[in-house]
């Protein structure tokens, strides 16, 4: 599989609204359910009505548009940062799925993904 690494940090927040999140910004992630809304950004576009966030993110992305009957994607490359120790936080869009990691384990992240055979680019 190829993949390609997205340039800079991200931010897991919550925040109390969505007001202050500026959605057309490249790689803005937001997400709302019953109990929290929930937001992934570059560190430096961090609202200020940030309510709890967690810094020192890095991510990746498949490469390329998913097709919807492709089955086990991200359980693929779950399971060999699982086997690396490197915890995740996976994010969807309609064409494709990204994986961040703390930024400690990233460039391990990408060895081991290297190591289990798949391709990875930097982001041009």
């Amino acid at each position: 599989m190829k993949l390609e690494t997205i340039p800079g940090e991200f931010s897991v927040c919550q925040v109390a609204d969505y007001s202050r999140v500026d959605i057309s910004a490249p790689f803005v992630f937001t997400g709302a359910t019953d109990e929290e809304k929930s937001l992934v950004c570059p560190t430096a576009r961090v609202p200020p009505n940030t309510t709890a966030r967690d810094d020192g993110w890095r991510a990746f992305r498949v490469k390329g548009s998913l097709d919807f009957s492709l089955i086990g994607i991200l359980a693929r490359l779950s399971a060999v940062l699982a086997e690396a120790e490197i915890g995740i936080f996976a994010v969807s869009t309609f064409n494709t799925d990204y994986i961040l990691t703390k930024s400690v384990h990233f460039d391990r992240a990408l060895a081991a993904l290297r190591a289990a055979g798949h391709m990875i680019d930097a982001a041009s």
